[in-house]
Order: structure tokens, then sequence, then C-alpha cells
């Protein structure tokens, strides 16, 4: 079992004035053959939009699900099917892009948008583009209260045809469907709490695998000096140490526990992911 981290200083992004970004895993066409994907995991964009400005316009994804996690303000998503629905702080919205969309995100209103957009790699190729729409309300994203999430895992996405999602489809808070062997929790982790979480039986893999992620909620920071809360992560005999914007890679055995404790005197908010 093992921790490998993934500071945030070291992540590619940067500022453009209206948007200030960090990106987890290489995107844009670079590639340094290290940070490419993890699993089915492909994407993870740590996103800041300027109120008032342009947002990214129309630009085309094929063959991905990609879902936006809001974690204040609000932005605008609209795409070539003809969708336009307004995200605000717990939403998470998911476009199975499939055989090809455009799509957009701007910000809305008078504050700055904070947000992750996450992307993984479908288990099946040339699936039909949908924009995820809970049947109940004909909302297209699940709300989560930050109660739900408050020093507990709460399922955000989940794969489409795991009883969790089929059993609570119709609630506001039941996670989004996803074409991916994938399960993204989010917790709000109190100062001086620990949240177990135990590794789920792996599939083929002799490993369970899991990405964790510390989001900067004290704000954009690209400096090397580490800042606001921190976490201690545990697995076995393995541990590390975590600050906002950083995230690892974890390897664990099937049944095991993993850890996460929050060491610091701030609120932590903590992003995890189950992969295959």
């Amino acid at each position: 079992m093992s921790i490998v981290p993934r500071r945030s200083y070291e992540r590619a992004g940067g500022d453009y004035g209206w948007l200030k970004t960090f990106h987890s895993f290489n995107v844009g066409g670079f590639s340094d053959g290290k940070h490419d994907n993890f699993g089915c995991l492909r994407v993870i964009n740590e996103d800041r939009v300027e109120p008032g400005s342009t947002g990214s316009g129309l630009h085309p994804h094929r063959e991905f699900e990609i879902f936006s996690y809001i974690v204040s303000g609000q932005i605008m998503h609209e795409d070539s099917m003809g969708n336009r629905e307004l995200l605000k702080s717990g939403d998470v919205q998911l476009t199975s892009s499939g055989t090809g969309i455009r799509h957009s995100e701007k910000s809305y209103g008078p504050e700055q948008s904070y947000f992750f957009q996450i992307w993984s790699i479908p288990s099946e190729s040339k699936l039909t583009p949908r924009y995820y729409t809970r049947p109940d309300t004909g909302s297209a994203c699940s709300h989560f209260e930050e109660e739900e999430k408050r020093d507990k895992w709460c399922l955000i996405v989940a794969p489409i045809n795991s009883p969790t999602v089929t059993e609570a489809r119709e609630a506001s808070s039941s996670p989004a469907p996803v074409h991916s062997p994938l399960s993204f929790y989010a917790a709000v982790i109190s100062p001086n709490k620990s949240l177990p979480r135990t590794f789920p039986t792996a599939g083929r893999d002799a490993k369970s695998k899991v990405y964790i992620h510390i989001a900067q909620t004290s704000g954009y920071n690209p400096a090397k000096e580490a800042r606001g809360a921190h976490v201690k992560v545990s697995v076995g005999d393995a541990s590390q140490e975590l600050w906002e914007g950083d995230g690892a890679y974890i390897f664990g055995e099937p049944d095991k526990e993993l850890v996460v404790e929050n060491v610091s005197d701030l609120t932590a908010e903590v992003l995890l992911f189950e992969v295959e």
C-alpha cells in the first residue's frame, strides 16, 4: 500500500485574467508521461472564473464523461444539444459527450465562480451524447447541501448501473450516473476530525486505486508555500500530509481502510475518487 503525493505547485495551469486554473492531469496537448490519467480518471481542473468575463465559449469534446462540481459562485452551462442551465454552489452536472458535443461554461452573477471540471474515460466508445437530466424535476444537476458532506463521505457521481444510482435516481441529491468505473465522493471535514473510507473490492486489479484532492477553499495559491487547511492521509503504514491544492495517488488493498484526518484548525473540503 502506498501514497504518492501530487503537489499543488507542480500542476500546470496559470492566471489568464478571466480564468485562474490548475490542471492535476496533463491537458492541452502537453504530456510529461507521468500524469496523463489515473485509471479512467482523465482530468481534474480546479478553475476560478471572474464575474463579467466571457468565460470559455462553445468548444468541442468527444468520448469523455464531463462533470462540473460547483464549490462557490454560479456558472451558466450551454451546449450544442440546446441545453442551458444555471449551476450554483453544491450542484454537480454531468454531460456524456459520446460521439461529440460543443459546450461552454461562463461565470454568472457578481461573484467569482469556483468549480472543478472533471473528465472520465467511458467504458464504451461512440455513446450517444447525453445531458443528464433528473426525471423528477427536469433539472440537469444534482444538488448537495454542505450538511450532507459535513464529516462524512457524500457520493456525488457513481457508475450508471450501480445500485446506488438506480435506487435513488429521482432524489435531488442522488449521484450523477457516469459511464465509467468511477465513484466520486466529497466531504467537508471539520478541524481535528478523522474520516475513514474502506477500499472497495477490486475488480481484475490486484490493488484498489484512489485519487484524493484537497480543494483550495482559502483562495487561489500558485506559490510553493503551503496554505490553508491540511490533512493527514494514512493507509496501512504509509501516510502523507496534504495541503490545499495537493492531491495524491493512493494504492491500497480491497477491504483495507484509508483514513483522512484534518490536522489543521480550518475546515477542509476533500474530493475522493475510487477508480479502475
